[in-house]
């Protein structure tokens, strides 16, 4: 098994390099635990790209990126670029790495850790032993399609244009990635669509159909996206893979991330490409930036996703999870996730405590 990786490392804006840099930490004990030479390479994304570079992705990065065996990314984003040109606003780096790594697939699961139940807005019955994975199309659909944009009719008024397109091959192998993964899960896909009004999610539902002739012992159901979005917050547990498109996935996983109680406590893994990429799902939150108050559990277990998914190290990812767990069930919390008789510590510090449970 291959024991050198080279890693590229995009901090980006707000909480991104705090939370990163506690992943790193990590890196670096699972790097002495299990014997690897892992290169760290450090570059500007998003807001701190635009700064460096006047560009949201400059050059150096994407082509770090490229190079690398996976791409742990912080955040980006923030207020300070919000009246920049739009093709320059530092979100638009998210899909320029999506793009030009070719990763099409993004996996983000919601996950009840057990400390956890009482955190969720919803009842502990409804959530406790939750584990859900949506698999959501990210490199297709209304975010990509073309026409798009803004244009002034001859009468004068405007309109704005997006375009919902998907290809055959496109919806195909996002399928396929459903199916697999659902294959070491419990076997059951619920594919998302709204094929009762939109004709090419007709088209979504009939290539995945399709597609599931060649996974006979993965159970294959269809709902609709506004039906789903209800069934989260009623009976979330019904739910092992939810497949669906790039914007509906886009909200969907929003809506099953806070079934578990906090947005910092999830992770994410974009694959289908050469090179993944890992993030937490959370935003750059620049109202708390620099005040060592975010959780960094989210990046942390996506540190896990990276040695799964790019590494093909299973053990390393459990190793992560079973310490986190550890850490919440001796009761320290990170103030998102902070309730009554619980121990408030700061990401530092958080990070300090997973590190020490992984070194045991």
């Amino acid at each position: 098994m291959k024991n050198e990786y080279t890693i590229a490392v995009l901090p980006g804006d707000g909480i991104g390099p705090e939370v990163t840099g506690e992943a790193i930490k990590i890196l670096k004990i699972l790097e002495s635990r299990l014997g690897l030479n892992l290169t760290l390479n450090e570059v500007p994304v998003g807001g701190a790209g635009y700064e460096a570079t006047g560009h949201p992705l400059p050059e150096e990065t994407l082509n770090t990126a490229k190079n690398a065996d996976a791409v742990l990314l912080g955040a980006v984003g923030g207020p300070k670029w919000e009246n920049i040109d739009f093709s320059l606003r530092p979100e638009r780096a998210l899909l320029g790495l999506r793009s030009s790594l070719g990763l099409y697939a993004n996996l983000r699961p919601a996950k009840i850790f057990p400390a956890l139940a009482d955190a969720s807005t919803l009842k502990r019955e409804v959530i406790e032993g939750l584990d859900i994975l949506v698999v959501r199309e990210l490199t297709g659909g209304i975010y990509f399609g073309q026409p798009r944009g803004v244009e002034t009719l001859p009468d004068g008024t405007r309109k704005g244009v997006n375009t919902l397109v998907y290809t055959e091959g496109e919806i195909e192998r996002i399928a396929r990635i459903a199916f697999e993964v659902a294959q070491k899960r419990d076997k059951k896909v619920m594919s998302v669509d709204k094929a009762n009004v939109l004709e090419c999610t007709g088209f979504w539902r009939e290539i995945v159909t399709r597609t599931h002739k060649e996974y006979a012992d993965v159970e294959l159901q269809h709902m609709y996206v506004d039906n789903c979005a209800m069934q989260l917050v009623r009976n979330p547990k019904q739910f092992d893979v939810i497949l669906t498109t790039n914007m509906f996935g886009d909200i969907l996983s929003d809506e099953a991330s806070m079934l578990t109680g906090s947005i910092g406590m999830l992770p994410s893994a974009s694959v289908g490409g050469k090179t993944g990429m890992y993030e937490p799902i959370h935003g750059s939150a620049p109202d708390i930036a620099g005040r060592g108050m975010a959780n960094p559990l989210a990046t942390i277990l996506s540190v896990g996703m990276m040695f799964k998914y790019s590494f093909d190290r299973e053990e390393p990812n459990a190793w992560i999870e079973t310490a986190v767990e550890s850490v919440l069930n001796q009761g320290y919390r990170t103030p998102d996730i902070m309730s009554p008789g619980m121990k408030e510590v700061g990401t530092t510090e958080m990070g300090d405590l997973v590190a020490k449970e992984i070194e045991q």
